[in-house]
């Protein structure tokens, strides 16, 4: 029991400590975090301009969506009330989808940073070369449902974050894991398929190592809440990510043929 205890406490410092590790790496190659800055400023101003969007047109929105509430008294509140809502849920939503779409957007250049980490590291891992439409089309699609699924936790943790005491106290505890582990998958996803490590893999190989997966996930988790702060460390975040797959998670790359299948 104890040794597992250790264990998971050796794995979950080793996760943490591969995001200052990847910090210490952009300060050394500050070229490589201004490169890696880019798609994360793109995404800041694709949310903020929805966000602007949505704050000044949430009443429409309600409307639109009620109207069955045409003939009621107290119509107007209870639209205000829903258009507050409606731009709580689209601030809160931003916080989840930031990292996704930042990744989407910059996959080209977070595989380049990653690929410089690894080479920092000792050289490439040799796997086969793979069309760049393929590699970028399924990363969007495991992007799509790595999305679904935490939408599919955090729907319901938000809800229950409205009940007294547990919804203060609990929930948010349960609510960074739950992102911190997601965001993991996400942001392991090219050092994993340079490995031959597609999605059910990947998720199989982060539960088995779950301390580390948290260790890692849930800063960043805590980081993307402070405003800006996820912009400023994204590159950090990638190159740590990539560090975590290479020193903790990495397994040797699979053949030519199962990395295509």
């Amino acid at each position: 029991m104890m040794i597992r205890v250790r264990s998971a406490l050796r794995d979950l410092v080793a996760g943490c400590g591969c995001l200052f590790r990847g910090l210490a790496w952009v300060m050394a190659h500050r070229r490589w975090w201004l490169f890696g800055l880019l798609p994360a400023l793109i995404s800041l101003l694709l949310h903020a301009a929805a966000i602007v969007w949505l704050l000044f047109n949430a009443v429409d929105v309600a409307a639109w969506l009620t109207p069955f509430a045409d003939d009621w008294g107290w119509r107007d509140a209870f639209r205000r009330i829903l258009a507050f809502l409606l731009v709580a849920g689209g601030v809160g939503l931003s916080v989840f989808t930031y990292t996704a779409v930042t990744l989407a957007i910059g996959e080209p250049f977070y595989e380049k940073l990653s690929e410089k980490v690894e080479e920092d590291l000792g050289g490439l891992p040799e796997t086969a070369d793979q069309p760049f439409w393929r590699t970028f089309f399924r990363s969007i699609r495991d992007s799509a449902v790595i999305l679904g699924y935490m939408l599919m936790f955090t729907v319901p943790l938000f809800l229950l974050g409205f009940v007294p005491v547990i919804g203060q106290t609990v929930i948010p505890v349960i609510a960074a894991l739950v992102e911190g582990f997601f965001l993991t998958a996400e942001l392991t996803t090219v050092s994993m398929e340079r490995r031959g490590i597609l999605r059910k893999e990947r998720f199989a190989l982060l539960r088995g190592r779950m301390p580390a997966a948290l260790g890692f996930g849930v800063p960043v988790f805590l980081a993307s809440m402070l405003p800006l702060v996820n912009v400023i460390l994204m590159p950090a975040i990638v190159a740590g990510a990539t560090m975590l797959v290479r020193l903790h998670l990495a397994r040797e790359p699979r053949s030519a043929g199962a990395i295509a299948a």
